[in-house]
């Protein structure tokens, strides 16, 4: 939100800036500093103007939070993203300013007129506020707000803020943290997250569910403002210095990524939104998968599995499955597991709308009745997740449709939350307008624990506020089947991972309208390449048939290829579970000093040693950067040379997937399923060992335990490769010229590629 007319406040804004401090306390975990807002306040008139109150704390090693409040009697208990617990500080003094330090990280606020402070990290700056940009603002009679700026360097890229389709780069954009349903070509987002990142190397999260507005740059250039409506305001300044540590931490604050079963990273296959559907046409959905040699993991039922204008009744529409639990079973036999399409919105004709009036279930209108809308469903009534007896309900009637044999669900909705609705425990409507989805798919996902296990739950949810990432997957919502929305589609996901989301996926091909032939096959390269694979549409089917016999090979190529990289990905999910660092990351957050890098949006890595670069055209030509080194095709074999741009023709069953040398990369042994034993007969690639330089890699089951560890080192003209754990493996050496294996014996493929294959030995020495 915009406050000034160039230098001067508009004329409906009184702007009361942050002039100095007039006290300071502190304690042995915090610095509290009593701020005046206004001119007319002096120390011989302690009477009228402005005051705030300014508190540093730090809530976990590395992040400094500062909490501004100015009438505090009016403030109502909202939620909160960041953990209880605050670590003890130091509070020290010079002539210039007052100090609060706890470890590494310190927070100094200086003395005289023109308030400011700034944020240290290990004896650098890593950001501040500038003299007089802390500012309480009365709009009119009717509103007032606290804004806070900090300083933006020269070259400096702020990343982030939710699954965003604007422009990667946030600078120069004005950002409003509401959760909205519209598409993905608007600069309305299904999953606005109130935390940006910087290529400097820090983050900055406002602890706030409420609709936080952002200028980056746009109102002061020099600057980022944030707002909200209100009496407070509080934020966090995350340090790394690496954008891996802000991410560690910033997780460390909001939740770390559940880890998603094995099974979930396979092709999900749905019967698509309005299309009509019945048994016959799963079961040939799925037959004709099966006899086109198609690996299928997941079979999704979207809403027509109920009929229609009831949603939600969680009853399935007997005119269409007249047997709804036989047909899971002998879905659930061919190996399956099932998807089901939920919302959290009871229409009016819905079997459960009285039950849920008469007991409370629902958010109610300020007059004491129930909520309701005509938008989706006629009459509709929106669950009331702050009300446990309501989620009992509703983890009730989800508990049988698991126990009928469904394995997760489409967590749909949950955006278009009313701003006057009333709710059990009294929270604030506006607070808990994005807020709503955090409690939606927490819901959910604790009866797909309760029933399941924790190993075994996951959703595919469209909405999500800060801390959402702990229920993964989600989606990317309603793209179109365009060039220029797969592309959306993918700086909207590396946005959101941008947040602390581990894992996304996105509807293959465009949910509305339907793809050329040629968009689909483009298409499916991409998402058999992101982290999870659905083919999912509006008005029509997505089986690779309906659109030509290619689309057929091409899908069956990529889905080959995903499995056998699934000892690469799943130790890759681990460590995404173990540290926040999301699996699928923009190219800034592996090479944050490449300054090509800063604005690349069209690839992205896929786990910590694989780019990929997906095509975005009718003519097949890949155009992507790589950064200085060596650098090897995964598909093709050919070598590259970095730090320069790439421009050629890949043909439909081949794409960019680029791997730096001194990388080891573990491929498995089984491409026709997702879910198998990473450690039996997998091979590790080793692509340019780096003399002086150790590489390796480690290997996962599906339990999230260790199996293999393999590490190698080239001094000079020999590399040592050791082993150790249980499996069985072969080594795989990429555009290497070997003459010799002491330890073991080897089979030559081509001029620039060897195998060695398992005979035992856990020590082997190459001689290039």
């Amino acid at each position: 939100m915009k406050f000034f007319d160039g230098w001067s406040p508009r004329k409906d804004m009184k702007v009361c800036a942050a002039l100095r401090v007039e006290e300071v306390s502190h304690d042995d975990s915090s610095m509290s500093a009593w701020v005046c807002l206004d001119r007319a306040r002096a120390k011989h008139r302690p009477v009228d103007g402005i005051m705030m109150t300014v508190r540093y704390s730090f809530p976990i090693e590395g992040a400094v939070r500062i909490n501004m409040v100015h009438h505090s009697g009016s403030l109502l208990k909202n939620p909160d993203f960041l953990p209880e617990g605050e670590l003890p500080a130091e509070f020290s003094e010079t002539e210039e300013y007052y100090k609060l330090t706890s470890g590494k990280m310190s927070v100094r606020i200086f003395k005289g007129e023109g308030f400011r402070a700034e944020y240290w990290w290990n004896g650098k700056l890593i950001t501040g506020s500038a003299a007089g940009k802390m500012a309480y603002i009365q709009e009119g009679n009717e509103r007032t707000y606290i804004k806070e700026e900090l300083k933006v360097d020269i070259g400096e890229y702020l990343y982030g803020l939710g699954e965003r389709f604007t422009p990667f780069v946030k600078n120069g954009q004005s950002v409003d943290i509401f959760n909205m349903n519209g598409g993905t070509n608007t600069d309305q987002v299904y999953k606005n997250i109130p935390f940006y990142i910087s290529n400097k190397g820090y983050g900055m999260l406002v602890n706030d569910s409420g609709k936080v507005s952002y200028e980056i740059c746009s109102e002061n250039v020099e600057h980022v403002q944030f707002s909200i409506s209100g009496e407070s305001m509080e934020y966090c300044v995350i340090a790394g210095p690496s954008l891996h540590e802000v991410m560690r931490r910033y997780t460390d604050l909001t939740g770390k990524p559940a880890l998603p079963p094995a099974w979930t990273f396979g092709l999900w296959l749905t019967t698509s939104f309005t299309t009509d559907y019945e048994e016959g046409t799963v079961t040939g959905f799925i037959d004709g998968m099966k006899d086109r040699r198609l690996p299928l993991e997941v079979f999704h039922f979207d809403c027509f599995w109920m009929k229609g204008g009831e949603w939600c009744n969680f009853e399935w529409d007997k005119d269409a499955f007249p047997e709804p639990e036989a047909m899971l079973g002998r879905i659930k036999q061919r190996g399956l597991k099932i998807c089901l399409w939920i919302n959290p919105y009871i229409a009016q004709k819905s079997r459960l709308f009285e039950a849920g009036k008469k007991n409370g279930y629902f958010i109610k209108n300020g007059k004491g009745g129930v909520w309701q809308t005509d938008t989706w469903q006629p009459g509709m009534a929106i669950v009331d997740f702050t009300n446990p007896e309501a989620c009992k309900w509703y983890k009730d009637e989800l508990r049988k449709l698991i126990r009928m044999g469904a394995d997760t669900f489409k967590t749909d909705f949950g955006e278009r939350i009313p701003l006057d609705g009333v709710y059990y425990d009294g929270s604030d409507p506006d607070k808990m307008h994005n807020y709503y989805t955090h409690l939606y798919n927490r819901c959910v996902f604790e009866v797909l624990q309760e029933e399941l296990g924790e190993k075994e739950a996951n959703l595919f949810a469209r909405s999500a506020t800060a801390g959402g990432q702990q229920y993964p997957v989600h989606w990317g919502g309603d793209n179109e089947a365009t060039y220029p929305s797969m592309a959306e589609s993918l700086r909207g996901g590396l946005s959101l991972c941008s947040c602390g989301f581990g894992f996304w996926s996105h509807d293959i091909s465009g949910f509305g309208n339907t793809a050329t032939p040629d968009l689909y096959k483009r298409w499916t390269a991409f998402g058999m390449l992101s982290t999870h694979s659905r083919l999912h549409g509006n008005s029509s089917y997505r089986v690779p048939w309906l659109f030509d016999e290619e689309a057929v090979d091409v899908l069956r190529f990529f889905t080959h290829l995903k499995n056998l990289l699934m000892p690469y990905l799943y130790r890759n999910a681990v460590e995404t579970h173990a540290t926040g660092i999301p699996m699928m990351r923009p190219m800034v957050m592996e090479y944050q000093d490449d300054v090509n890098c800063a604005w690349l949006d069209r690839q992205y890595f896929l786990g910590d040693s694989l780019l990929v670069a997906p095509i975005f055209n009718d003519q097949g030509m890949a155009e992507y950067y790589l950064p200085r080194g060596g650098w090897t095709n995964l598909i093709t074999n050919k070598r590259y040379e970095g730090g320069c741009w790439v421009k050629e023709y890949h043909d439909y069953q081949s794409i960019p997937v680029m791997v730096p040398d001194n990388t080891v990369v573990a491929i498995g042994s089984e491409k026709e399923k997702t879910d198998y034993d990473y450690a039996a007969d997998v091979t590790f690639h080793v692509f340019g060992p780096a003399e002086g330089k150790a590489t390796g890699t480690e290997v996962y089951d599906r339990n999230g335990i260790k199996r293999l560890v393999f590490a190698c080192e080239r001094k000079r003209d020999e590399l040592m490769l050791c082993i150790s754990g249980e499996g069985t493996f072969k080594i795989c050496l990429r555009n290497c010229k070997v003459s010799e294996v002491e330890g073991g014996i080897f089979h030559r493929l081509q001029d620039d590629v060897l195998v060695i294959p398992d005979n035992g030995c856990t020590e082997l020495r190459v001689k290039f």
